[in-house]
């Protein structure tokens, strides 16, 4: 069994910071590529970081606020959030391709976690 659990998710007033974590354990050979998403009420989930081959890469909307990094050794990953604006309002996910063994990888995800930007 594999699992990804998110945490570190609140309440924030608009301008403040958060940090998310991310943890995966279980039968684990290796982690490939990483990513945060998030799913605001009624809109479809969006990727906000991701981390592919050690380097990350941002969308526009959050690119200068946001800092994703990973620790493979402990094989988290966190998303350290700045400057938050209400908009940023959203369920926050945790994805990996995990591999079992060397060749085959499978994506999972965690529960989610939920930020609120509000005054």
């Amino acid at each position: 069994q594999v699992q990804l659990v998110e945490s570190g998710g609140g309440l924030v007033q608009p301008g403040g910071s958060l940090r998310l974590s991310c943890v995966a354990s279980g039968s684990i050979f290796r982690l490939g590529p990483m990513s945060w998403y998030r799913q605001a009420p009624g809109k479809q989930r969006e990727l906000v970081a991701a981390i592919v081959g050690g380097t990350p890469n941002y969308p526009d909307s959050v690119k200068g606020r946001f800092t994703c990094s990973r620790d493979n050794a402990k094989r988290m990953m966190y998303l350290e959030m700045n400057s938050l604006k209400p908009e940023d309002t959203a369920v926050y996910y945790c994805n990996a391709r995990v591999y079992r063994n060397p060749l085959d990888g499978s994506d999972y995800w965690g529960q989610g976690t939920q930020v609120t930007v509000s005054s």
